[in-house]
């Protein structure tokens, strides 16, 4: 695969730092040069921590992202920013993974059973892509997405520890089985014939 790979839309080109860049994003983290490298790094592993904790599977890359979004704006923090530049990251970063879910994110298709006969296509091509995943994926996914609310927080916390595993874990799986799912329904849908 190529290195100048596109990664959630991310160009390489577009993930990389000039020497230039980074000495001012130092410089905006403290005085001391040593003590402004360990402040970046303390920044970049919380911002790889948040992005995998909400599900991200490039955190790395969009924690890159974030540093060079703000390097790129480096010269008018430096005057303008006050408080503490970790701050700044994170609200960059949350920006970053709100476009991350409208580019990545598989719309939801909920109904109910008595608009089955509205989306009609749409239940049969759910139905035949519920069935082709395994048992396993299939009863994970339909109990992560169980319940309402309050509820729907500790079902989750159930979930994961009936299957050993901690809630990004969880998190992830359900995730990929979303995705399999959705692109599986579109599948379906781009094959069957158009309703007149």
């Amino acid at each position: 695969m190529s290195q100048d790979r596109d990664i959630n839309g991310i160009k390489k080109k577009d993930r990389e730092l000039n020497p230039e860049a980074f000495e001012a994003l130092l410089r905006w983290l403290g005085p001391d040069r040593e003590e402004a490298g360990k402040r970046y790094e303390e920044i970049r592993r919380k911002l790889i921590r948040i992005f995998a904790c909400r599900g991200c599977g490039e955190s790395d890359i969009l924690a890159d992202e974030t540093i060079n979004r703000v390097a790129r704006k480096v010269d008018e923090l430096a005057k303008t920013y006050q408080g503490d530049p970790g701050l700044y990251f994170y609200g960059v970063a949350n920006k970053i993974y709100l476009e991350q879910i409208k580019k990545r994110r598989p719309p939801v298709i909920e109904w109910h059973e008595s608009e089955e006969e509205e989306f009609g296509p749409e239940f049969e091509c759910l139905d035949r892509c519920m069935d082709k995943l395994s048992m396993n994926s299939r009863d994970l996914v339909l109990k992560y997405y169980d319940h309402e609310k309050d509820a729907k927080i500790e079902q989750r916390r159930r979930l994961a520890e009936t299957l050993h595993i901690g809630l990004n874990a969880l998190r992830i799986r359900a995730h990929r089985i979303r995705t399999m799912l959705y692109q599986c329904i579109k599948g379906c849908l781009d094959q069957s014939p158009e309703q007149g």
